[in-house]
């Protein structure tokens, strides 16, 4: 993907040789198989890698949105381990850079999505990246979101649909169920337990409305999908069985 700032190169380059210092072999294959990527890990684990991060995002400060977009996709797009692609999206979450996060943003994000292509990647970049997007654009986002839920792509798709997993109260239950309707029927596993997913969280604050919905499309929403809807309500005794 075509970068309009450069990279701090220093910043990247502290990245790998520190996460490389971190390894532990005896981790990296386990760690490897239970996320099925052809991607080696070095082993690190969540807490020392953003460790590691926080004190290097400290030490090599960003000044520009340009620079700092530049810089995670540089780091993205020639990560060798796992973990460099983790750093990359710890990058795009860092507080101090609110102010970067801005809609000029969504393609580096959808190229992040696009290009990772698995739920590791895609969640957090979703929940954390779009959805604080989402918040502070409330006008101009789910019109974005509406089209990315109509995307070819299945990992775009599945975006669209948990964006707002991070917005709680704030949640457009509207924009929700259009951005799920689209993948009604769909056969995709990671379609079918996004939509479940997204409505098991509005449940919280409206069981209702999730309960209600699920009874008027339960012909063509799947068995997961329901069952992971209706989970904690079911738990809490809102309702019985699976419609």
């Amino acid at each position: 993907m075509a970068r309009a700032g450069k990279a701090n190169r220093d910043l990247i380059k502290a990245l790998k040789v520190e996460l490389k210092k971190a390894a532990d072999p005896a981790k990296s294959e386990p760690m490897r198989a239970y996320m099925k990527s052809s991607m080696p890990y070095h082993g690190v684990n969540m807490p020392l890698r953003r460790k590691v991060g926080k004190a290097l995002f400290k030490g090599y400060p960003l000044e520009t949105a340009p620079e700092w977009r530049a810089t995670i996709l540089e780091l993205w797009d020639t990560a060798k381990f796992r973990e460099e692609r983790y750093a990359a999206i710890d990058l795009a979450e860092v507080k101090s850079y609110d102010a970067f996060r801005t809609q000029a943003s969504l393609p580096m994000y959808k190229h992040m999505i696009k290009t990772g292509a698995w739920w590791d990647y895609v969640d957090p970049i979703t929940s954390h990246g779009l959805g604080f997007l989402l918040r502070n654009n409330p006008k101009s986002m789910p019109k974005t979101m509406r089209t990315w839920a109509r995307a070819k792509d299945m990992w775009v798709r599945r975006s669209s649909i948990l964006c707002q997993l991070s917005l709680k109260e704030e949640t457009d239950l509207k924009l929700m169920h259009d951005c799920m309707e689209p993948s009604f029927g769909t056969d995709e596993f990671f379609l079918q337990k996004a939509m479940g997913w997204a409505l098991r969280q509005y449940a919280w604050k409206n069981p209702e409305a999730v309960i209600a919905y699920v009874k008027k499309h339960r012909s063509e929403l799947s068995k997961l999908t329901k069952r992971e809807a209706l989970k904690n309500v079911i738990k809490d005794g809102s309702i019985k069985e699976i419609p």
